[in-house]
């Protein structure tokens, strides 16, 4: 190896397998420079596992630009096809595994696992190029040929778990919706001690009427476009908003005294579920935005509307789909219609072109 043309990187040194892997940091300018990324030169199959899904790059770039002061990356990992030689800083115990990784300009970098993570902080750099100056830890493997990358592109993602959506929203403290739906959630009368707070699902058998997930869409909805002074003031609407609507659905109320059980209103009727209570908050936002005055007492018409899962006739295509609780968001717009229909309020353009297209689909 040329030692002129060369990349160094502060490293140290690990075993997996009975093979050596190095981690270091890499400033950020260097991530896009290093790591090319060119599809070409991948093998067809990994080409079909790795493709870029440009869709999240702009909110990962925002994520970086906008949170300067407290944005996490964890490590990328790459392997290296190339010269590479590890020169310790000395030949003792923790010495021996701490030194300089010397990798030849002419090696090639494919990156395992941080191939979105790459292309933001690409282009976030053209936004903010002093975050340059900022490093990611990498991990690097020894991969000759290239004979073992989709081997670890697989073994890499074989056991990686998301999270639920409600437990990242529960541990989110940067988004203000997010915040505002944990305390109402934990807070609020309507909705104390009624929501599972880690899970975006609900068994048959809990006793938790509602998600934060669930929660957290429904009020996003309910403050699209609507300003607030504060924080403060956006979670006391909040709370106002949904503690009349739970004043309206007395199963809620019967659910919190234990006069019935939470699993039994879930199978029953719809306005617990997630489709429900999106469509709650869009039409909470029709009655801010437009009647401030009297939202209140529109409101207390939802508690004519027959919610029983039973009552196909009204719920089945917009609600349900062969009796079974629809998450889409056609769904949604469709369930908020019918219940902006109950209180007077008129739809919007696109809301009255989705109902046309319902109806017309029922009379065909």
């Amino acid at each position: 190896m040329d030692p002129t043309f060369e990349y160094i990187f502060p490293a140290i040194r690990g075993l997996q397998a009975k093979r050596e892997y190095f981690v270091s940091m890499c400033p950020l300018r260097l991530i896009p420079k290093i790591f090319i990324w060119d599809e070409e030169v991948l093998p067809p199959e990994l080409r079909a596992q790795r493709v870029l899904n440009k869709g999240r790059i702009p909110e990962m770039t925002r994520y970086i630009v906008e949170g300067q002061d407290k944005y996490v990356f964890s490590a990328i990992t790459a392997s290296i096809d190339g010269d590479v030689r590890f020169e310790p800083l000395g030949e003792q115990a923790a010495a021996s595994r701490v030194g300089s990784l010397h990798v030849s300009m002419d090696a090639k970098f494919i990156i395992n696992d941080g191939q979105h993570r790459r292309a933001a902080i690409e282009a976030a750099l053209h936004q903010e190029p002093d975050l340059g100056d900022e490093t990611i830890a990498v991990v690097f493997f020894l991969d000759k040929g290239l004979v073992r990358c989709q081997q670890m592109f697989a073994d890499l993602n074989r056991y990686a778990v998301r999270p639920s959506r409600s437990l990242g929203l529960l541990y989110d403290s940067r988004d203000e919706n997010a915040r505002v739906a944990k305390l109402i959630a934990l807070k609020s009368d309507t909705f104390k001690n009624l929501v599972e707070m880690e899970k975006s699902t609900l068994s048959a058998r809990s006793r938790k009427l509602f998600t934060l997930s669930a929660i957290y869409t429904a009020t996003s909805a309910l403050f699209q476009g609507v300003e607030t002074e504060s924080e403060k003031d956006r979670a006391s609407l909040a709370e106002e908003f949904w503690g009349e609507v739970g004043k309206n659905l007395p199963e809620w109320r019967l659910v919190k005294d234990r006069e019935i059980t939470a699993g039994d209103v879930r199978q029953d009727f719809i306005h617990t579920h997630g489709v429900a209570l999106h469509a709650l908050g869009k039409v909470g936002n029709d009655l801010i935005r437009h009647h401030s005055k009297d939202w209140k007492s529109r409101l207390k018409k939802i508690r004519n509307i027959d919610w029983s899962r039973s009552n196909a006739e009204l719920w089945e295509g917009r609600a349900m789909v062969l009796g079974r609780i629809s998450k889409a968001n056609q769904s949604v717009v469709l369930t908020s219609n019918i219940i902006k229909s109950h209180l007077g309020l008129k739809l919007k353009t696109d809301e009255q072109s989705i109902e046309n297209d319902f109806i017309r689909g029922e009379n065909d």
